[in-house]
């Protein structure tokens, strides 16, 4: 589709890149909210990129909204030029699938769900032609995940799972959506996986929980002190099943300061990755 701009108010410019969320279309909008950053348009205050679209922020006072409209799209001629390689990180999340916490929850919220009789697990692998529960694990577990956006609360995850898409794993959100949500679990809701950074509200199906915290407002945990959020549009990430002896040994050494989730820089070439996406996702993960 061709990129639509439209005003939000006075101060913003809502640019919507596609109608279905691509990895075509992350790269595209990765590539023009970086040409805003490092355009420094006068008058710009904030840039935020999204699975397929991008919300910028502007100070009206400071260019006239026609005018950066014309900026921005002749950075988008620029932008849908630029080759589709980024350098980033394959991240290995733990995760303790099936566990006691999102299980007592979900439970508490079977009347909101489309089967109250199976657990979300249970009803994902069902939905998606899968034997069980474990097949489920073993398919969410199995690919990367593409780290698409980062937000609506903060520190939240979407990934986008890289396999062809009449793979891809997908799962409708709760029929009503929950009150309550255990900090840290791994939700699934259409097509993207995520992780709740806070305990909260959610309507996406629960998983299992990861003891690896993605968000610290007071910067006291070990691989957060430089910066209160973990995950950056572009990051990888590998979900590695642990077992509850596992989990508990990484809770305690998150308290101890000693914990720091295992990270590989990579390039990531998305027509290399489209050429072959199973080969292309084994080397990716070879080190993992």
């Amino acid at each position: 589709m061709q990129t639509r701009y439209s005003f939000g108010g006075d101060e913003h410019v809502y640019i919507e890149l596609d109608e279905a969320m691509s990895l075509e279309a992350f790269f595209k909008g990765l590539s023009l909210t970086n040409a805003i950053r490092d355009s420094r348009i006068a008058g710009v205050t904030e840039i935020c990129p999204a699975n397929a679209s991008a919300l910028v922020k502007f100070d009206p006072d400071k260019i006239a909204p026609d005018d950066l409209l014309k900026e921005l799209k002749s950075l988008e001629a620029a932008a849908e030029k630029a080759e589709p390689v980024i350098d980033t990180r394959v991240i290995e999340i733990p995760v303790f699938y099936n566990d006691p916490w999102t299980h007592e929850t979900l439970m508490r919220f079977r009347e909101r769900h489309q089967d109250p009789k199976a657990t979300d697990l249970e009803f994902a692998a069902r939905v998606n032609d899968l034997p069980s529960a474990d097949a489920f694990i073993a398919a969410h577990s199995g690919s990367p995940w593409f780290v698409s956006m980062v937000g609506f609360v903060a520190g939240l995850p979407f990934m986008y799972q890289m396999v062809e898409r009449q793979r891809q794993l997908e799962v409708p959100k709760y029929l009503r959506p929950r009150t309550d949500t255990p900090k840290l679990t791994v939700g699934h809701g259409g097509c993207f996986s995520c992780i709740y950074s806070v305990r909260g509200a959610g309507g996406y199906q629960m998983f299992g929980i990861t003891p690896m915290p993605i968000y610290d407002p007071k910067q006291e945990i070990s691989y957060l002190k430089e910066f209160m959020i973990f995950f950056k549009p572009g990051d990888i990430v590998k979900f590695n099943p642990v077992t509850r002896e596992e989990y508990d040994r990484d809770l305690e050494e998150v308290a101890a300061g000693r914990f720091y989730p295992a990270i590989r820089k990579v390039t990531f070439s998305l027509d290399a990755f489209q050429q072959d996406p199973t080969a292309y996702n084994a080397a990716l993960l070879g080190g993992a």
